[in-house]
């Protein structure tokens, strides 16, 4: 007879091998089965940036978590704090007049405990001094409430979490897809898989959701969403959640949104596929606030400076998908060049530039000419040139007198070079999912649980609604993976 484990966890990324650890660390035996082979495992956590977004009081909680607590530039770094009270403000206002959810209140509530025991299980993590701060006055001051991204981010984080599975005793099998769910007497008891049933106490779903399935995404998200570009890993079908929902599961959740980025837009129709691994996220384009968006009738359809890059890349990555053709670009000049995240030095990056303005829009192939050139005309005219530019800060240097107006961080687009990157939307992840219990156990529609079935990450819905706080996504498989892993060890008799 084949042998039984006590968990059965489906999928490799972030949330999945959370799950996993919290398993083991409660004595269950834990096997994780991934669709994808060794080279493309780990869900969409390898195409991140790593970032992890948690309630902290300052430098003494954070220390702790980094690998190089002798980092000379930290006792020059004011990295504030972020208390629950900011956590809980950031997730309203992408709620859409939503109260906060059930899940949302787990999320902060959990969110540093969850870190620290991240950190714990091997997972070291650094500030992101690149993308999160700049420096002033001799001083590197972080913006925006997220300060910490994991070693080597995504591709690190990745690799850190299958080093602990393996420390720990788990076991792992790659190109092994579940392809259904076996229940006995209405509980699971494990899952079909192409080279037969793995039978296990618990199963613990964690494949992700359904952002790589265009046929799915046209019919939660909308028309046009078949053609935007898939940001992570093409195994993301849905699989899990269909799963689920054939057993009873409640769905949950937001179906209609979605964490959709700038993309540049000629980037492959899934995540850099040929890239390596540290080099994946390069096609995302979030520096818009530091310069202009038109679309292709030549007009601006965004506040780009409406907050920090952290709070707006997710609801402007969805406004590009809204916009004729789908299609947008940024247009920057020589004053912020140097400001550009290095995705825009990418040796892959697709720009156009020109000594002129007129010369720039002259290369832009699809846009309306003159539309544009009205439309940057009339933004360098009302920008209020009184007050200092400032990108550690919302500045407060806007526009005046325009109906979309620039609300932070508004310069004159008038010193060459000039650059322009076309971008779409792509996406990362979906936000409907099923309604999971305490432990992480999954709800039928009358309120009761499926014995023997969790889940977490992607799977979860209730978590976001129209947008999220950068970093909240991978703090989330963190919280409910573990979560998830307890509840599948207890249901196996362990712990």
């Amino acid at each position: 007879m084949a042998k039984q484990h006590d968990v059965i966890v489906v999928g490799s990324g972030n949330a999945a091998m959370s799950a996993a650890l919290a398993a083991l660390e409660r004595g269950a035996s834990v096997l994780v089965i991934e669709k994808a082979g060794e080279d493309l495992a780990g869900g969409n956590t390898a195409y991140t940036a790593g970032a992890m977004r948690f309630v902290y009081e300052g430098n003494d909680d954070l220390v702790p978590l980094l690998a190089d607590p002798g980092d000379p530039r930290l006792p020059r770094t004011d990295f504030g704090a972020y208390t629950a009270a900011q956590f809980e403000s950031d997730l309203l206002g992408f709620n859409d007049g939503r109260p906060l959810s059930r899940e949302q209140r787990i999320l902060i509530d959990e969110s540093a405990p969850a870190l620290r025991w991240l950190s714990a299980q091997g997972v070291k993590f650094e500030p992101i001094y690149s993308r999160q701060s700049f420096e002033k006055d001799g001083r590197f001051v972080f913006w925006g409430g997220l300060t910490l991204a994991t070693h080597d981010e995504g591709f690190g984080l990745a690799r850190a979490e299958l080093e602990a599975l393996t420390r720990a005793g788990g076991e792992i099998r790659y190109n092994c897809p579940a392809t259904g769910l076996i229940v006995e007497d209405g509980a699971v008891v494990g899952v079909e898989t192409p080279d037969g049933p793995l039978r296990a106490k618990a199963v613990v779903l964690a494949c992700g959701g359904f952002e790589a399935n265009a046929d799915m995404r046209t019919r939660y998200i909308g028309e046009g969403w078949d053609k935007a570009r898939v940001r992570g890993t093409p195994h993301n079908q849905g699989d899990g959640l269909s799963m689920a929902l054939a057993l009873g599961a409640k769905a949950h959740g937001f179906f209609g949104g979605c964490h959709a980025t700038p993309m540049d837009r000629q980037m492959p129709e899934y995540g850099n596929l040929d890239l390596p691994h540290g080099e994946r996220k390069h096609y995302r384009k979030i520096c818009y606030f530091l310069g202009v968006m038109l679309n292709a009738e030549g007009r601006r359809f965004v506040d780009e400076g409406k907050d920090f890059r952290n709070y707006t890349y997710a609801q402007f990555g969805r406004a590009i998908m809204e916009q004729p053709g789908h299609v947008a670009w940024q247009i920057f000049d020589a004053k912020v060049d140097h400001l550009l995240y290095s995705e825009y030095r990418f040796h892959d990056a697709h720009f156009v530039q020109a000594d002129t303005l007129d010369g720039l829009l002259d290369e832009l192939d699809g846009i309306d000419r003159a539309a544009a050139r009205a439309t940057l005309a009339t933004f360098n005219a009302a920008v209020d040139a009184d007050v200092p530019f400032d990108p550690t800060v919302r500045d407060g240097r806007g526009t005046r007198g325009l109906p979309l107006p620039k609300s932070n961080w508004a310069q004159a687009i008038d010193t060459g070079p000039f650059k322009a990157y076309p971008v779409t939307g792509g996406i990362t992840f979906t936000y409907g999912g099923v309604e999971v219990g305490e432990a992480g156990g999954v709800r039928r529609e009358d309120g009761g649980e499926i014995p023997g079935l969790f889940a977490c990450g992607e799977m979860v819905g209730g978590v976001f609604f129209n947008g999220y706080p950068g970093g909240s996504g991978l703090t989330s498989g963190v919280v409910f993976g573990r979560r998830a892993g307890y509840g599948a060890a207890a249901a196996a008799g362990r712990g």
